[in-house]
């Protein structure tokens, strides 16, 4: 799930912290290592689902290995709607959609979420501010996704609430946290500096903006 990197329309909630270019650029980096990511996976297609405006300007960025879909409708619930409804096969295949933004976290977590789809209806990976950072199915449910909540406290919830409405069965994954504000970036760094192959990108670019603050708070003590 991905939009194209663009000033102001990415990573917003940064921008109390950075300028809208150099959020923009963080964004191009996690997106890049997030595209690695899945592509580290084995026997797995790869594919990105975005706005439709954003089609071919992502395509031109994952390169030729990875599909880029426009998506029905706007926002985040038709996004994911139109993921399952575009890649599910009559329940034959395994599709998990998560976040551009997540290079994070582990393969082992991706290929759990693929084995849970085995033996349940849907696969959820919790966030620790209540939302969802992945959610997959063999499926599409249409009345699964609400716009309302969406991107709040009460995202999981709401989520768990219609998937019991539609008699799914739920696996959960290991809880993670996303990239949306600046502490979030703080505890990245801290692990990418203990592990910068994980997110080769994004490592480097969060490497440069802690120099460039290292040497701000310098010159402001020397004034």
């Amino acid at each position: 799930m991905a939009k194209a990197p663009r000033p102001g329309s990415v990573k917003t909630r940064l921008t109390s912290r950075f300028s809208p270019e150099a959020v923009t650029s963080l964004y191009r980096c996690l997106l890049e290592d997030t595209l690695s990511l899945a592509q580290s996976l084995e026997d797995v297609q790869v594919a990105v689902m975005c706005p439709d405006s954003d089609v071919t300007e992502l395509a031109q960025l994952a390169g030729s290995e990875v599909t880029v879909v426009g998506q029905m409708g706007s926002g985040l619930a038709a996004g994911l709607t139109s993921v399952f409804a575009h890649f599910e096969v009559d329940g034959r295949r395994r599709v998990i959609a998560f976040n551009s933004d997540s290079p994070h976290l582990p393969p082992s977590v991706l290929q759990s979420a693929l084995g849970m789809l085995t033996s349940h209806d849907l696969v959820v990976g919790p966030t620790q501010d209540g939302g969802y950072y992945l959610v997959g199915a063999k499926a599409v449910h249409p009345q699964l996704f609400s716009s309302d909540g969406m991107g709040t406290s009460t995202a999981l919830d709401m989520l768990l609430s219609n998937a019991s409405a539609l008699n799914l069965s739920v696996g959960l994954t290991e809880p993670f946290y996303d990239i949306d504000v600046a502490d979030d970036l703080t505890r990245l760094a801290d692990e990418l500096r203990e592990a910068p192959a994980r997110a080769p990108r994004t490592a480097m670019w969060l490497r440069r903006w802690e120099l460039i603050g290292t040497q701000s708070r310098a010159s402001n003590e020397q004034l």
